[in-house]
Formats: structure tokens, C-alpha cells, sequence
């Protein structure tokens, strides 16, 4: 296992934003965390990445407890953050973002290392060879995305957190994205999908969990929970 939360409980100021949350990810498999605007999904997110302080419970990665830890340590750890809105250094080349993915290996002196997962992220994003020297502020919002994700696998992760990655892109660009999260997912990634989209998430993942007012409602298989009555009526509009 990879990821445990065990009765996670955050809060900001007096509002308690996450009650009793548990759940995990497996080595290799994707895992969906949907519901609402407000359920607390990146709220979650934050608490495994030490963004934001627990007020009680334990966070595990790699069977390491990790509650306490400092987001810089659990990240030295191999966990890596597709943070909402992408957050990219705009002014900074295409090619200078993928660089500080992988700041910590090169401060380590892993620089042919660094080199060839460079290759094998231009395998996967082709068009970020063509604007390696073009400012990541400049680049479409698919393209912004696509570059977050391969900036997150320069740090070679050993699990990632995607939050809500479909945000503001159009329909065609969130399928190929979607695309691209699955075939991470069979190339052997552990990935944490925060997603507001609930219908593309759960095509896509291995067991998803649902969260409503701070509290996980419905966990289970993502294909059962896609047809479960429940999840169609509140979260895919049928």
C-alpha cells in the first residue's frame, strides 16, 4: 500500500472540513476521490501532501507516517502534486519547467538520470520538444495540463496527486487527458484523482471513493459505483 489515511479530521478556524476520512491507494492503481463542490476533496488532497495541519488521525506513504512531516519532506519522499490550476512558473520555457520537476534529483546529482526520463516524457507529450523554449504562460490550457503532469513525473514519483485536472478545458481536451492519466496508470504509476468530473473519473480508475460534507459516503469499485443508483443520480446526472 502505497497511501493510507486513517481518520483524518482537518479544520479551518472553527468549520470542520474533512471528518474521519480514511482510505488508500495500492502500488499501480488509480484511485478516484469524487463529489461536490465543498465535499473537501482537495482539502483532502492538501492533508497528504502537508499543506494543510491535521488536527488528528494518521497519513501513512510507503508505510511511513507522514502526518507531521513538512510538504518539502513527504515530496523528498516521492510524492508528487498536479496541483489545481496547474500552477506552472508561466514566464519560465517549457523546458525550464520540466527541470525543476526534477530539482531534487539534479541537486543529487542525478543528471543522466534526469535526461533520459526526459526522453521518455517527450515520448509521451511529443509537442514539448517542438516548445521547449517556448513560456509555459503561453501554452494552451490542454497543453498547461499535459506539462504540469510531465513536470510532476520529472521528479520520477512513487505515487502522484492529480487535483480536479479536467478544470477548464474543453471536452475533447479532457478525454485526451483522461487518456493520458489511464496509460500513466498501465505504465505502473500510483495516482490519487481528484476530480470533479464524475464520469470520466470513474471510467478510468481502479476503486474510487465518494465525499460528501467532509465524510466519505460510498467506496468501493469504480465501474460498480458507476452504475450504482446512488452515484448516477447525484454525481452523473442521471
Amino acid at each position: 500500500m502505497i497511501i493510507k489515511v486513517e481518520n483524518i479530521d482537518v479544520y479551518y478556524g472553527n468549520i470542520q472540513a474533512l471528518k474521519q476520512v480514511s482510505l488508500s491507494v495500492d502500488r499501480g492503481e488509480i484511485v478516484a476521490l469524487i463529489g461536490g463542490n465543498g465535499a473537501g476533496k482537495s482539502t483532502l488532497l492538501k492533508a497528504v501532501a502537508g499543506l494543510v495541519r491535521k488536527q488528528s488521525g494518521v497519513i501513512y506513504f510507503q508505510n511511513q507516517p507522514i502526518t507531521k512531516l513538512r510538504s518539502a519532506d513527504i515530496s523528498r519522499l516521492g510524492l508528487a502534486v498536479v496541483p489545481e490550476g496547474r500552477r506552472l512558473f508561466g514566464p519560465l520555457s517549457v523546458m525550464d519547467n520540466l527541470r525543476l520537476g526534477a530539482y531534487l534529483r539534479l541537486k543529487r546529482g542525478m543528471s543522466q538520470a534526469v535526461r533520459e526520463d526526459l526522453q521518455t516524457v517527450i515520448g509521451l507529450f511529443p509537442f514539448l520538444e517542438q516548445r521547449g523554449n517556448q513560456s509555459a504562460g503561453t501554452l494552451s490550457g490542454g497543453e498547461q495540463q499535459m506539462l504540469a503532469i510531465a513536470r510532476a513525473l520529472m521528479a520520477r514519483p512513487k505515487a502522484i496527486l492529480m487535483d480536479e485536472p479536467s478544470t477548464g478545458l474543453a471536452p475533447l481536451i479532457v478525454k485526451e487527458i483522461f487518456g493520458v492519466i489511464r496509460r500513466l496508470r498501465d505504465d505502473g504509476n500510483t495516482i490519487l484523482l481528484i476530480e470533479q468530473n464524475a464520469r470520466m473519473a470513474l471510467k478510468i480508475s481502479d476503486r474510487a471513493y465518494v465525499l460528501e460534507s467532509g465524510r466519505i459516503a460510498i467506496e468501493g469499485n469504480a465501474r460498480e459505483l458507476l452504475e450504482k443508483d446512488s452515484v448516477k443520480k447525484s454525481y452523473l446526472g442521471v
